[in-house]
């Protein structure tokens, strides 16, 4: 009875605790410790550690959840070698973070489907399971978001909402031509994470060619300026992925009805 009774409160005080999986594994971890004649510091540093373990995984699965990531992308699946002049090393020390410390920017500049989105998406993911707060989203997204929030007369609180993420990643910064209003509050959330904050931008066109996006000369500098300075830059100057792939496929149809021809085969 009294087993019992101190099983209720140790229940009790963990969940007060809010130490929710010790709750469902104290007493089963117990029985097993003593089986095995363990101590009481083994049992309490393994019921810890699993209550540890537990909360970082939650926590990885929320900040990947919060992150919005469009598609499942690893590092590993990124073929680096299609890539000239983009070392391996320099991806493996991105991944590592240590840039958003110093509230560094990564710009990614490269043809369509030479891999950028892949790549952000990748280091992205490793970011959150380092436990680092990360947003995903596309430019035309994130401009209409901007508008809606100044309309709505808080803007100031839009951007500072965005400064709670470690990295926000813009994807296709290129992509939608954007009028003068739409660039202007574009601008004022760069501005606002310049030094304080990393950002990561993707775009089709190299920096000569953003006054397409900005629309005058001026606010192109001075973004660029600001994306620039504490920057790592990284060319993705290859051949479209998915259309070497497509050619690759055909390629592999032609010869497989040579072979049946030489074979006599009918397709």
């Amino acid at each position: 009875m009294e087993k019992n009774k101190n099983i209720t409160e140790i229940g009790g005080l963990l969940k007060s605790l809010n130490l929710t999986n010790s709750v469902n594994l104290f007493q089963s971890l117990a029985e097993q410790f003593e089986k095995e004649q363990s101590t009481h510091l083994d049992y309490l540093h393994e019921l810890l550690f699993r209550e540890r373990e537990y909360r970082y995984q939650k926590r990885i699965v929320r900040l990947l959840k919060e992150a919005k990531l469009p598609r499942d992308k690893l590092l590993c699946d990124f073929d680096v070698s299609r890539i000239p002049g983009l070392a391996p090393s320099q991806i493996q020390q991105l991944a590592t973070g240590e840039f958003i410390e110093r509230c560094e920017n990564i710009l990614l500049f490269g043809n369509p489907g030479t891999g950028k989105t892949h790549l952000c998406i990748a280091l992205a993911r490793e970011w959150c399971l380092l436990g680092r707060r990360i947003l995903f989203i596309t430019a035309a997204s994130l401009v209409q978001q901007l508008l809606k929030a100044k309309k709505d007369l808080m803007l100031n609180q839009w951007v500072k909402k965005l400064d709670r993420y470690e990295v926000l990643i813009i994807d296709d910064i290129s992509y939608v031509p954007f009028e003068r209003h739409e660039t202007d509050v574009l601008f004022i959330l760069l501005a606002a994470r310049y030094e304080m904050r990393s950002t990561m931008v993707t775009s089709n066109l190299p920096f000569s060619k953003w006054d397409s996006i900005f629309k005058d000369e001026m606010t192109t500098t001075a973004a660029v300026d600001r994306l620039v300075h504490h920057s790592t830059i990284l060319e993705l100057n290859a051949n479209s992925y998915r259309a070497s792939c497509a050619q690759n496929k055909q390629e592999e149809i032609k010869k497989s009805e040579i072979t049946m021809e030489e074979n006599g085969i009918k397709s």
